[in-house]
């Protein structure tokens, strides 16, 4: 089974963590996670304030510069993995760095291997 999971950006927590991020765990946890056959790809994503929120209303496209909420929290990063169940999947995001500074949703994937480039997705 496929899922994403999707590393939430917390400043706060990241600002106020007393041990930095170790910049080889990211590292580390991919090479296990690839050596495994688990982690299929993934991505770390620009500051939501680079970003855009489109929309298409009446008949027409609206454009909206960075995130669309105000929130506290914004999705930073993605990896896509194929594990065998949701246990699995809780396994793999909790030997994530990422879930030392903020949650990991975990959200099963409806895509097939045609709608999913994976080779794409690892070139990222």
């Amino acid at each position: 089974m496929r899922y994403m999971l999707l590393m939430v950006d917390t400043r706060e927590l990241v600002e106020s963590h007393p041990e930095p991020l170790d910049s080889a765990a990211p590292v580390e946890w991919t090479e296990e996670m690839v050596g495994r056959g688990v982690e299929l790809g993934g991505a770390r994503l620009r500051p939501p304030e680079e970003g855009r929120t489109v929309r298409r209303r009446g008949g027409g496209t609206l454009v909206v510069d960075g995130p669309y909420a105000e929130v506290r929290e914004q999705v930073a990063g993605f990896d896509i993995i194929e594990v065998a169940d949701l246990d699995e999947a809780i396994e793999v995001a909790s030997k994530h760095p990422a879930a030392r500074f903020g949650p990991i949703e975990i959200r099963p994937l409806w895509a097939t291997d045609d709608e999913l480039d994976l080779e794409a997705l690892r070139a990222l």
